[in-house]
């Protein structure tokens, strides 16, 4: 075992000596927790597994937990059977990294990016901030009260006039409470999404809007309008019926759907306007050509059929295993003058048009976080086709703005897009952090410290680094050397994108590699996507979502996505992370004195 361990410390040194360069562009408050990361990649080039079975077996360190002081580790292991083979020579060797200082390290970073850890737990909440919140300073008031402590803003959505609206709110209410929670502005990055969508059975999606408490806020609206339309109305999505039926239309009466799914669905009349009428309702439907309405009137039911739909946004596609789509470049049904009817099978577009320069047959696509997938079968220049291989057997939905992910492909897309530059200037003046997304390769992080070196507050700004991709897992070690020219830094692991990319199976493993390596670099670790997303849309949470919650104490931040239940998840998640502190920090247990009392006996 201790040739083993001398050559493993051989390998670390021979790791630093290839890294010399990297190191020295390295920040300050990065120089020992970079030194460290790559001991620990070193390290982790070897299987140690029977060199752990025989530490164990004489009582010593596993080497399990040795990520943040790997060196100093394998050294106090070596010395440790060298006393055992010669009784009375022990030494305890001197490293550049104790474990104290190896130890204390990650606190201190995350306390620079994150603040201050909250009062009864070492874990941050960071939350999602709808557009609401730039109105409705309640919310923003009960999501501080409830235990967030950094408010994120997608940059994907809305816009700076919202974006300043929201941050007012959030710092409004820290100074109320005495809080500091950070301010958290994610870039979009080069997200592939689903463009326009053309053809096929087409379905719109009408939902209200609901309040934190998931009560309707506001009706969902519907346009009925006779046909043949003169002019439709490109904001909004028009329902036409025959003429005669529109005219027995009256304010006051309902119009009655069986929607897409076989829902009943009920909208109330509100008002007429020549040759159409506006009605609202309460419950979410699913409308597409074809459908049968029917309204009463003297004593008798009149039926009618949606002989058309004109969309504006919101468009749907129901796919089935089998089904054959084109998925194009973004503008070329318009630039070549098609019509929507034009095409018998679905049609759909895509906002990259790269990645029809990079994918072949026989690959992978898949869209909305795998719950469709294809596979490709044809490709030009401007278009792919795609036979489905994974759908709901009744069909599956796929809308306007999903995202797409291509696993098998070695798409060359990566660093920041235009609308990402437009956004820095906001981010650096009004933010505490930046969160790059899509982060694939070192020069994607270079890229941004070099924007960021141009704006005025750019130096100030914490980065967060998004792993989203395979090529970002692939990349990791480059990635965090990348990063820890600045500071303070963080990781966050995108389990959504990451599952697609890498394989669902491959997920846990992923996921603890991730979390290994930025212990070894010192570097905080946001645990993200779907963290009790049932409960905060659906207001109650499933049994796994809460085992999910209590590992993500493994991490140092924990964000929730938005929903009408948020502060609910908000509540639980914090109650969660109070009482697993007392009982995990990272990988080691603690161990409280054990209280089983649920209950009294009678």
């Amino acid at each position: 075992m201790v040739l083993f361990l001398e050559q493993i410390i051989a390998a670390t040194k021979i790791a630093e000596d290839y890294y010399e360069e990297e190191l020295k562009q390295i920040h300050p408050k990065f120089k020992k927790s970079a030194v460290n990361l790559i001991h620990y990649r070193a390290f982790r080039s070897f299987d140690i597994r029977n060199l752990q079975k025989g530490l164990s077996h004489l009582g010593l360190s596993r080497l399990g937990k040795a990520e943040a002081h790997l060196l100093t580790s394998l050294q106090m292991a070596k010395a440790i059977l060298e006393g055992i083979l010669e009784p009375g020579k022990t030494r305890i060797p001197r490293s550049h990294l104790s474990f104290a200082e190896g130890n204390n390290l990650l606190p201190l970073n995350t306390d620079a990016l994150l603040g201050s850890k909250p009062m009864k737990r070492p874990v941050r909440i960071m939350v999602t901030q709808p557009a609401e919140t730039a109105s409705n300073t309640k919310l923003v008031t009960q999501m501080v009260r409830s235990g967030m402590d950094i408010a994120r803003i997608n940059c994907a959505h809305d816009g700076p006039e919202v974006w300043k609206r929201i941050i007012q709110n959030v710092q409004d209410i820290n100074t109320v409470f005495d809080k500091e929670d950070k301010i958290c502005m994610d870039l979009g990055g080069p997200k592939i999404r689903v463009g326009t969508i053309y053809t096929g059975s087409t379905i719109v999606k009408y939902a209200p809007q609901r309040d934190e408490n998931g009560e309707v806020r506001e009706a969902s609206l519907i346009v009925l309008v006779a046909d043949p339309i003169k002019k439709p109305d490109k904001d909004k999505n028009l329902l036409l019926f025959p003429k005669e039926w529109i005219s027995l239309l009256e304010p006051g009466k309902s119009i009655r759907f069986t929607d897409s799914r076989g829902k009943s669905r009920k909208f109330q009349i509100t008002a007429l306007f020549e040759g159409g009428a506006v009605a609202y309702g309460n419950k979410t439907a699913y409308l597409k050509e074809g459908l049968e309405a029917w309204v009463k009137k003297g004593g008798q039911k009149h039926f009618a059929k949606i002989k058309e739909v004109h969309f504006s946004t919101n468009r749907f596609l129901s796919l089935k295993v089998g089904d054959i789509m084109t998925m194009e470049r973004e503008g070329v049904q318009e630039s070549n003058g098609l019509a929507t009817g034009d095409f018998l099978k679905p049609r759909i577009s895509c906002t990259s048009a790269a990645v029809f320069t990079y994918v072949r047959v026989g690959e992978r696509v898949l869209f909305d976080d795998g719950k469709i997938s294809g596979k490709i079968i044809g490709v030009s220049p401007e278009s792919m086709d795609i036979r489905v291989t994974h759908a709901k057997t009744t069909g599956s939905i796929l809308r306007e703005d999903k995202g797409i992910n291509f696993p098998d492909t070695d798409l060359k897309i990566n660093g920041l897009t235009e609308v990402d530059k437009k956004n820095l200037p906001f981010i650096a003046e009004h933010a505490d952090i930046v969160n790059l997304s899509f982060v694939n390769r070192r020069e994607d992080v270079e890229e941004l410290l070099q924007e960021l070196e141009s704006l005025p507050n750019g130096r100030n700004l914490g980065i967060i680094l998004k792993i989203e991709t395979k090529a970002g897992i692939e990349n990791l070690t480059d990635i965090l050397l990348a990063g820890m020219r600045t500071y303070p830094i963080g990781l966050m692991i995108a389990r959504g994108d990451l599952a697609v990319e890498c394989g669902w199976e491959n997920m846990a493993m992923i996921q603890e590699e991730m979390l290994s390596l930025c212990m070894a670099s010192h570097i905080p670790v946001v645990w993200a996507t779907q963290v009790l997303e049932n409960l905060a849309k659906k207001g109650i949470p499933s049994r796994a979502e809460i085992s999910d919650a209590a590992m993500s104490q493994r991490a140092e931040c924990v964000m929730l996505n938005k929903g009408p239940h948020i502060i609910e998840a908000i509540k639980l998640l914090d109650d969660i992370l109070e009482k697993m502190s007392q009982y995990q920090y990272k990988k080691s247990p603690t161990l409280p004195a054990m209280e089983m009392h649920f209950g009294e006996k009678s």
